[in-house]
């Protein structure tokens, strides 16, 4: 009986330390606010409404970017990272992102925010990509 007692007791232990490192790997896939999206449909049909980013950083995985655009507050924004899908081979190879805005707000206060995306799918064969931010003109080399 005192044999059962202890299997199932270094069982329970062993459960715990499990579930904490799954709760970490969870915790390390909500590092970031949203995900990029690797598509080329999207890319060329997702909305495009006008906005003004102001920087974009890479932290770790995430690119964060900071935008502002017309609206009440922002709550109603619909907003995606898009990748195009294409790898351009250059020295280092580049990417193509655009972020997209869909916005149905009708107020004139203009209003700031900042996202930041999961960029680890854009990773390549070598250790880094140029990421061109195309509706910014800025270019952001990530290496990993």
């Amino acid at each position: 009986m005192k044999y059962l007692l202890c299997i199932f007791w270094a069982l329970s232990i062993s459960a715990l330390f499990v579930s904490c490192d799954q709760e970490k790997d969870v915790n390390m896939l909500t590092e970031c606010d949203d995900m990029v999206l690797v598509d080329k449909k999207a890319w060329a049909d997702a909305p495009n409404d006008h906005l003004t980013i102001q920087s974009a950083e890479i932290t770790g995985n995430c690119l964060k970017i900071t935008f502002a655009s017309s609206g009440c507050d922002g709550r109603n924004w619909e907003v995606k990272l898009i990748d195009s899908g294409t790898i351009l081979y250059s020295n280092p190879p580049q990417r193509n992102l655009r972020l997209s805005l869909k916005n149905i707000e009708m107020c004139e206060a203009y209003i700031g925010k900042t996202l930041s995306f999961d960029i680890r799918e854009l990773q390549v064969s070598s250790n880094k990509v140029l990421l061109n931010l195309t509706n910014s003109g800025k270019q952001i080399l990530y290496q990993y």
